[in-house]
């Protein structure tokens, strides 16, 4: 596939892209089509969750329509991908049902059973909402005339830090319900027995990401940072306790932390808190917000996190541990069982002076891929 942009029709762009999409979409298939590709090589839009919806009286999958403020585009769009043979793109995440609602049922989120289904007027019982999702758009697709249109899963995953259920055992949770689901091709009540193509999101955290919608967009890496597994997962859908393989010969720099000062003098103390300020605006500290890892810690261990981010990110530059004599550099590990303090990989391995523990890292990365592939391939 040659994906079209991202989630270009999202409410809060406030219609930016609205002009623009589809013609790119036309253009770049017709591009494929001359250039011999197209029979096999299909240009298709991700879009996000909300271009479809149910009615606030009918709060019902088989309700689904189309956003009514672009439902017209949306129709002549699927109408073009169904006439080419692409897939209609959706990223779908239950997380984001459950994020600050708290109304919203914890179970709904995952694929074990609820206490609370959602029954639709033609008498399906929805224990999930990844499938109530799925099938709310199935029934905007059949509104639009194109019922048959096949439907891919762009992205779909369970973040681990940053919000309250942002946990590395409820991402666990999450996958194994979905992979399993995934490996029985159970599909959904809408389409049944049918096999769903999905791609997870995301192989690694990125700590660079805008955290505009929630500070656990920073998490949603199946591995660390560093490439180290974060909770077993059966890529097979089959249930068993196994972890994915862990990145080999990754290099880290010195066992090295950037703490607060202990001896800090009262002065430089009352510049703590713009400190601590400017260390998170160059580096990640997500995870003290509230309900995240490191969020039970004291003033102390807050600032200490924050310089030690900073540090890291600066590839342990003598300098960048001063912050007014704020801080002092130490050998002990800082972390706690639930906080990680973390070490920053060594800067060579990525610049290549280091090929054999780039070869490996890089080979175990494409490993996992090709095996997250062969678990959602028919």
């Amino acid at each position: 596939y040659v994906a079209v942009g991202n989630e270009p029709f999202l409410s809060s762009l406030n219609g930016t892209f609205l002009n623009v999409t589809f013609p790119a979409l036309q253009n770049i298939q017709r591009a494929l089509y001359d250039a011999g590709h197209g029979d096999t090589i299909k240009a298709t839009v991700p879009l996000n969750a909300d271009v479809y919806n149910s009615p606030e009286n009918m709060q019902v999958p088989s309700a689904g329509r189309f956003r009514p403020d672009i439902a017209g585009l949306m129709t002549e769009i699927v109408q073009f991908l169904n006439q080419s043979g692409a897939p209609f793109t959706v990223n779908i995440y239950p997380f984001l049902s459950l994020y600050g609602n708290d109304n919203f049922p914890l179970d709904y989120a995952f694929f074990d059973g609820t206490t609370s289904p959602v029954v639709d007027t033609n008498g399906i019982q929805y224990t999930n909402v990844f499938d109530a999702n799925f099938d709310t758009l199935v029934s905007a697709l059949v509104a639009a005339g194109v019922g048959g249109l096949p439907v891919v899963v762009g992205e779909v995953g369970w973040p681990t830090d940053g919000d309250k259920h942002a946990r590395a055992d409820l991402a666990q949770r999450f996958y194994a319900g979905l992979l399993r689901k995934l490996a029985s091709n159970a599909g959904t009540p809408l389409r049944p027995n049918q096999y769903v193509e999905v791609y997870l999101f995301s192989l690694v955290d990125e700590d660079a990401k805008s955290v505009a919608p929630g500070n656990f967009e920073r998490h949603w890496g199946i591995l660390r940072y560093d490439g180290q597994p974060k909770y077993a997962m059966d890529l097979a859908g089959q249930g068993r306790d196994t972890a994915l393989v862990a990145a080999r010969g990754v290099a880290y720099l010195p066992r090295a932390w950037c703490v607060l000062n202990p001896s800090a003098t009262p002065d430089a103390m009352s510049r703590v808190g713009d400190n601590v300020n400017y260390a998170c605006t160059y580096a990640d500290c997500t995870s003290l917000g509230y309900g995240s890892t490191c969020n039970g810690m004291d003033a102390a261990g807050n600032a200490s996190y924050a310089f030690n981010a900073y540090f890291q990110v600066q590839n342990q530059v003598e300098e960048s541990c001063g912050f007014q004599g704020l801080a002092v550099q130490t050998q002990q590990d800082p972390s706690t069982n639930a906080c990680n303090f973390t070490i920053q990989i060594e800067p060579s391995a990525a610049a290549g002076r280091r090929p054999a523990a780039v070869a490996v890292t890089v080979a175990t990365a494409m490993l996992i891929s090709v095996l997250a592939a062969m678990v959602t391939t028919p």
